[in-house]
């Protein structure tokens, strides 16, 4: 979804007073020109101003029986307001939403079925993480929008100092010895905070674990497997490398103001946080790079936490099948390439990965991006993240903890809040 990472699933409030969304551009023949309104709300930061305009343009052009209005909408508190229009009998056509909250929508009985529209949408070539959370109980209800991830975000002319190649950088091992190269002199290898929970999940999934596992409407949280504990293992052996709090996360303090400083040869973040390096410290213009996060082996990238977004249609649109010829353009070729570009986003299919072939940041994010994965696909999942076990998980372990004791308590919260509202 949309980030704090592009930060994954955000916890949905499930109330909200209907009144909240009436965005209805009235009948659809309003203006008189016979043309049908299909009514869309993207959110904040999804297109810019000018991609909207060309789209909007062309989509006009190739289909001039529809009218497309498109409102852009705030994350702060979309979930509620989403939920209203779901609710409700005057509801938009078609609604961008986190890639991690359709499988909410969809429980609720609140989204169209699309899943007999795959094979026109190319859903052979999805992106995993964001085709799959875009499923629910075996129907398609997400159609995969954009996704983003983290890479490695690195001093280039730190890594140039030290004699480091970071395009040969391939494994986990081989980016312990660099990194464990680069921390000295005052400068920290990587700056890793101890509660980076996406990372982790990275780690664990490239071992074959997971931060759940279902069976039926039931639910149980697997941190202490040994595939998930393997994860954590080498999470704290890379944030050994550097100075990184064991007790907060990637905004406390932000990653981008740590890095600004200097002293900082890595972290792990989507590239546009280095805009806000820069932003911080001017004087490393043309000195940060990127890299996928390297996997177990040479053989594939690092897994990832694919956020983005799905499109979705609420069942109470008033007219559907102009907004599946909205999505259809949007999700294809010409408009996912051309977003790509605008946007340095990593196109919704695997094939079309090339589209960010010149822009350093989207192309690391589009390699690592087809090794994608998603948090578990359910609705108890959000109140997993309310609470967050796992980041406390994290820390007792970094300061010292059981590592087998400390995942087992986790477990258990885990499988608790999952299964809280079954």
């Amino acid at each position: 979804m949309k980030y704090r990472l592009l930060a994954g699933g955000s916890v949905l409030v499930m109330a909200a007073a209907l009144s909240a969304c009436s965005t209805s551009s009235g009948p659809a023949d309003a203006s008189g020109d016979g043309r049908t309104t299909v009514d869309v709300w993207l959110m904040r930061d999804s297109v810019s101003a000018e991609f909207q305009k060309e789209f909007v343009a062309g989509f006009e052009a190739a289909h001039p029986k529809i009218r497309a209005e498109i409102q852009i909408q705030e994350w702060d508190g979309i979930g509620q307001k989403i939920t209203a229009a779901l609710a409700s009998n005057d509801a938009p056509d078609v609604i961008e939403v986190g890639n991690t909250q359709v499988a909410q929508f969809a429980s609720s009985g609140g989204l169209l079925d699309l899943t007999d529209s795959k094979t026109e949408l190319k859903g052979e070539d999805w992106l995993k993480g964001l085709a799959e959370p875009g499923s629910y109980e075996g129907k398609q209800y997400g159609i995969p929008y954009y996704a983003a991830n983290r890479v490695v975000v690195h001093r280039t002319d730190l890594f140039e100092r030290a004699g480091i190649d970071a395009a040969a950088i391939r494994t986990r091992e081989q980016w312990i010895e660099a990194t464990a190269k680069l921390n000295k002199g005052g400068t920290q290898g990587i700056y890793l905070p101890g509660q980076l929970w996406y990372a982790l999940g990275g780690f664990i999934w490239d071992e074959g674990g997971d931060f759940a596992t279902g069976s039926g409407d039931e639910w149980k949280g697997s941190l202490d497997t040994p595939e998930a504990l393997r994860g954590m293992e080498f999470y704290g052996r890379l944030q050994a490398l550097g100075k990184g709090p064991k007790d907060s996360d990637e905004d406390d303090p932000p990653q981008a103001e740590v890095m600004a400083k200097g002293q900082v040869a890595q972290i792990i973040a989507t590239p546009g946080l280095a805009n806000a390096v820069l932003g911080n410290n001017a004087r490393l213009k043309g000195k940060l790079g990127f890299f996928p996060i390297p996997g177990k082996t040479a053989d594939a990238p690092g897994a990832v936490f694919t956020g983005g977004s799905d499109l979705v249609v609420p069942a109470a649109a008033g007219h559907p099948d102009e907004a599946l010829t909205f999505i259809k353009e949007l999700t294809g070729d010409t408009w996912q390439k051309k977003l790509a570009v605008a946007m340095s986003y990593v196109p919704n299919r695997t094939t079309l990965a090339a589209a960010v072939a010149d822009d350093p940041g989207a192309s690391a994010m589009a390699v690592g991006a087809a090794n994608g994965h998603a948090t578990p696909n359910t609705p108890g999942w959000a109140a997993v993240e309310a609470e967050n076990p796992i980041k406390d998980y994290m820390t007792a372990v970094l300061v010292g903890g059981d590592p087998a004791k400390e995942a087992a308590k986790a477990s258990q919260d885990i499988t608790r809040a999952m299964n809280a509202g079954s």
